[in-house]
């Protein structure tokens, strides 16, 4: 038994020392890094690799292997050596890190590498995905563990600490969160360098159970490895006090040597100094098997039949609980404003289903990333102006190639009088930015309805812009929309400008119309509900038979419909149109909507004064 307890401790020392060349070999090969980061935690992740970790490297995405995340995704040298060390990768593929085509970027990414769950980098986000999994894991009543490695410079980040509160308030105890506390960030010390017990105290103040332990004896890692996994009712994080550049004198526990490649020459001497290169291949165990399939939609969702003025945002509510009726996997997340977005309608419908993330909108976002990496729909709702917080953790979703569907309520200055705290006037151009985002603004409850049964089938990442008035019905609830379409509402031989518009603007715009026709001046009237990708035969063709475009739109200018619509020339190449945009251009204060819509410019009186002005 002893002589068995021995061979063991021998080997975790011998595979981190190995960890700790190939981070070397292939950071000196790359001529950049993070060597030193990757040292400090290789003790951690060979006693994982050899004994804790429950995964098939030849299945990756079966349902009960445990997820690995390397919040700390600087560090990644060590994931690869790991990766390596595992036999999933060869030796000459870790030595292309960071090389133009390589697999090995510069941090762990999805997709390009299979074992990848999520993107890191950005630091503060592993632990609010790795929750999105925990989470996903109880729901499907799984038995794998979601393991999450985090630098202890990233625990200034406030969306760490929203991590540890959603997951001390679900009782996550299938999740360790574990902090390599090797006391030096990028330009020096950290804000508590190696006091663990400030870290175990601050863990155990929002419920978690914590262990402080040496980070580099592997016997007492084993330890407490094992007592994560036994902890019932609480999730844990294992506090690891370690040096950053451990193993080799000239970097252990020193300064100025973040992201810093060695030489050649210092690289041979290190290696020399480690007992040199080694070729060890370990068996990671499997996890149990178990029949796990996932959901598939069943049928179709009943549209209702609006027949008076209802807001968008109410509709998006009755299609998310028709959505959970049809698709099993989807799921619900909100902000603690359920009863506003309302997706309180699927949460009183589907209550296992529905995770309420109260005021933390970064672990929404991140959490809803998570959850898609185990295959579910995931929905997030809240004010507009409040995902504008959550925006480092859509950016790092698309670098994911994530998929989830985000919804914004209360936009625009037509909010009223709650004032420009709470409107959202740069959201559509913030959701455009995103790589390979889809924008929908629609303007009325059937379209709204339409739209969330179809964001439910698109992959990357999708949004919602609604309203919080109530609108007209302008479609029959037979109707479809197409990602990429748009409607043209009114249309004549003789049209003098176009007029497009989305969302509030849009019913300002046909009254617009009425106006001006009663006048003697045909415009055309386009819905663009899909912001992004836009209609762009539609808005070429109206370009050329009327001659001028002017949008209209609920948000600042920079990034929003109108510059959607100029894409739609720019991009092939078309001939340039006379465009004018009506948009917020001043700080909105309190007022009633109508009020605010005309001090803004973008009712129907500012319209028809524009396709008057512009039309001569």
């Amino acid at each position: 038994m002893v002589e068995v307890q021995v061979s063991k401790v021998d080997t975790w020392r011998q595979l981190a020392r190995q960890m700790r060349v190939d981070s070397i070999r292939c950071t000196t090969a790359a001529g950049s890094g993070h060597p030193t980061s990757s040292m400090s935690a290789a003790d951690l992740m060979a006693v994982m690799a050899e004994k804790y970790l429950r995964y098939d490297f030849d299945n990756p995405h079966y349902a009960n292997n445990d997820r690995l995340i390397f919040s700390k995704g600087h560090a990644c040298p060590l994931l690869y050596s790991f990766y390596k060390a595992a036999g999933a990768i060869k030796d000459e593929e870790l030595l292309s890190l960071r090389k133009k085509d390589s697999r090995l970027e510069g941090h762990p990414v999805p997709e390009i590498l299979p074992w990848v769950d999520v993107a890191t980098g950005s630091l503060g986000q592993g632990l609010p995905m790795g929750v999105g999994l925990a989470f996903a894991g109880k729901l499907d009543k799984l038995s794998y563990r979601t393991w999450v490695l985090l630098g202890d410079s990233e625990t200034a980040e406030g969306s760490v600490w929203e991590a540890f509160n959603t997951a001390s308030f679900y009782k996550l105890d299938n999740l360790t969160a574990i902090i390599d506390m090797n006391r030096l960030g990028q330009r020096g010390p950290t804000e508590l360098q190696w006091d663990s017990a400030q870290y175990a105290a601050r863990a155990r103040a929002f419920g978690w159970h914590a262990i402080e332990t040496d980070g580099h004896n592997v016997e007492a890692i084993d330890k407490a490895f094992a007592e994560a996994i036994a902890t019932n009712g609480k999730p844990t994080v294992i506090i690891a006090k370690t040096e950053k550049g451990h193993g080799i004198a000239l970097t252990a526990n020193k300064e100025n040597w973040h992201g810093k490649a060695l030489s050649k020459d210092q690289a041979a001497e290190a290696i020399k100094e480690l007992g040199g290169e080694s070729n060890i291949v370990i068996q990671v165990q499997k996890p149990s098997k178990v029949d796990y399939k996932a959901g598939k939609p069943s049928g179709k969702m009943a549209a209702p039949n609006y027949t008076s003025n209802v807001a968008t945002r109410e509709s998006y509510g009755d299609a998310l609980k028709a959505l959970g009726a049809v698709h099993p996997e989807v799921v619900v997340l909100d902000a603690e404003v359920g009863n506003s977005t309302y997706s309180e309608k699927f949460r009183d419908a589907y209550p296992d289903r529905f995770f309420e993330m109260y005021i933390a909108e970064q672990q929404m976002v991140g959490a809803a990333i998570g959850f898609g990496v185990r295959g579910k729909r995931a929905f997030a709702s809240t004010f507009a102006a409040f995902l504008s917080r959550a925006y480092d953790f859509i950016r790092m979703g698309a670098v994911s190639r994530a998929t989830m569907s985000l919804c914004g309520s209360h936009a625009g200055v037509s909010i009223g009088q709650d004032g420009p705290s709470q409107m959202a006037l740069e959201d559509i151009a913030m959701m455009r930015a995103v790589h390979n985002s889809t924008v929908l603004y629609p303007s009325c409850a059937v379209t709204a309805y339409k739209l969330v049964e179809t964001m439910a089938d698109l992959k990357g990442i999708s949004y919602m812009r609604t309203t919080r008035e109530k609108t007209p019905i302008l479609y029959k609830s037979d109707e479809t929309f197409e990602i990429g379409g748009s409607r043209v509402l009114k249309k004549s031989d003789s049209d003098k400008a176009t007029l497009i518009a989305a969302g509030i603007t849009l019913h300002e715009s046909l009254k617009a119309y009425e106006e001006l026709k009663s006048a003697g001046i045909n415009v055309r009237v386009i819905d663009l509900y899909s912001v992004k990708p836009v209609d762009k035969k539609t808005l070429q063709q109206a370009a050329k038979e009327t001659g001028l475009l002017i949008t209209v739109e609920d948000h600042y200018p920079e990034g929003g419909i109108g510059d959607a619509v100029l894409d739609a020339f720019c991009d092939d190449g078309a001939t340039l149109p006379k465009l004018v945009k009506l948009a917020v251009r001043s700080m909105p204060g309190s007022a009633t909507p109508d009020e605010l819509l005309d001090a803004a410019g973008i009712n129907a009186r500012h319209i028809v004064e524009a396709v008057k002005k512009h039309c001569k």
